[in-house]
């Protein structure tokens, strides 16, 4: 994982993770045991799905920055059918509360894209390389055929 990649995963998953607190408190004082419950399971969804996509797209760009876009998708769509079949599975599940869990994953979602938001922009990354400084040896042979 670059360091740019870990930055970013840090800065998001910080914030959702004392906001997850926060929501499972919440959930305990709202709706006892079980509210504390669902709201645990929606932390761990919530940062768990963040989580899986930065680092699979982390990981494709040191394989080739074309396979960035479809690990993105890729990890979409494998999240989202997940998201379906634990929807589907805990459908009547009395264990917890559902509508702890769904305010904690709503909550956390916003926290996290806002975090990693915030990150991405107050993290300094350079678009272009620097010029080299005069005198110095090329890095590798197509900057040498790219030198005036």
């Amino acid at each position: 994982m670059q360091s740019s990649d870990a930055r970013i995963l840090r800065g998001a998953a910080i914030p959702s993770g004392l906001a997850g607190i926060a929501a499972v408190l919440a959930g305990l004082l709202l709706g006892g045991a079980k509210g504390a419950l669902g709201a645990a399971i929606g932390v761990i969804v919530v940062l768990a799905f963040f989580s899986i996509s930065v680092v699979a797209v982390s990981y494709a760009s040191k394989i080739s920055p074309q396979m960035m876009f479809a690990a993105a998708v890729f990890s979409y769509i494998t999240k989202l059918l997940v998201m379906l079949v634990l929807v589907a599975v805990f459908q009547d599940a009395t264990a917890w509360n559902p509508a702890a869990f769904a305010y904690t994953v709503i909550a956390l979602t916003l926290v996290w894209i806002g975090a990693e938001i915030r990150t991405t922009l107050k993290t300094k990354t350079l678009y272009v390389d620097p010029a080299p400084s005069p005198g110095a040896e090329p890095a590798t042979k197509a900057d040498a055929d790219r030198s005036p």
